[in-house]
């Protein structure tokens, strides 16, 4: 599979936005819109993949969890590989990055591929990263800013190169952060429409669908775009109460 992903953190005063474009394969079965779904003793909202596993979701405590392929790292499972997308769906149980270290410690982790989790929890306005190279769990956290996260099975070190140009010149924008300039960075297709742009296409893959989290002081809103967000689809809209 040479898929690629963008990840866009907006870090807010009160709640940050966050928004991801999947791009995958034009051969992969499509994923189902975001749901609501019990996991563990917290309610979440993920789209999914038709298996279960999900590649995004935002949980009842406001924390949103994102995970994206680590092509730069070659070593792969041998023999059958537990999906990346069960990671995400059990981080999802977690209203704190502890929480997520205890449920990597119950994880056969030799069994999955390498990924990078990003983990975004705005009670201790925190941005948590872990990345999983088959031999070892480094976890690194991040300053409470807006940020960007960029993978490919194309060329990754040629998407980071392009799209990181792209999002520092949107930086420099007046709109900056604003729920318009994250769909206009994620629907763009500069420098040129093609394998490198945020709004990736090529003859065998696209990207193929957009996700935004949005969370404020008591609700978590996700807006899913079926499709490349360039496309015009409307977006799917679901709400969530939040708690402590």
């Amino acid at each position: 599979m040479t898929a690629m992903c963008t990840v866009t953190l907006v870090a807010r005063r009160n709640g940050y936005a966050l928004g991801m474009n999947r791009d995958e394969k034009l051969t992969r079965v499509a994923g189902l819109p975001p749901a609501q779904h019990r996991v563990a003793k917290r309610d979440a909202l993920f789209p999914s993949e038709p298996g279960g596993g999900t590649w995004i979701g935002v949980n009842d405590a406001g924390v949103t969890f994102a995970l994206i392929n680590w092509y730069s790292v070659n070593a792969r499972v041998a023999g059958h590989a537990l999906s990346r997308g069960e990671i995400v769906k059990a981080a999802l149980s977690a209203a704190s990055s502890s929480s997520v270290n205890a449920m990597f410690a119950n994880t056969p982790l030799t069994s999955v591929n390498p990924f990078r989790l990003i983990g975004v929890f705005p009670a201790r306005r925190a941005v948590v990263e872990w990345r999983w190279n088959l031999e070892q769990l480094q976890r690194s956290e991040h300053g409470w800013q807006t940020r960007a996260w960029i993978s490919s099975g194309f060329d990754e070190p040629g998407a980071q190169q392009t799209r990181g140009k792209i999002f520092a010149e949107a930086l420099r924008q007046k709109s900056i952060g604003s729920a318009d300039w994250l769909r206009r960075l994620h629907r763009s297709h500069a420098p040129e429409r093609g394998p490198y742009c945020h709004c990736m296409h090529r003859e065998d893959a696209a990207t193929v669908s957009y996700t935004e989290v949005i969370v404020s002081l008591c609700i978590a809103t996700v807006r899913y775009v079926a499709d490349a967000p360039c496309s015009g689809v409307p977006a799917a809209v679901q709400r969530l109460e939040t708690r402590p």
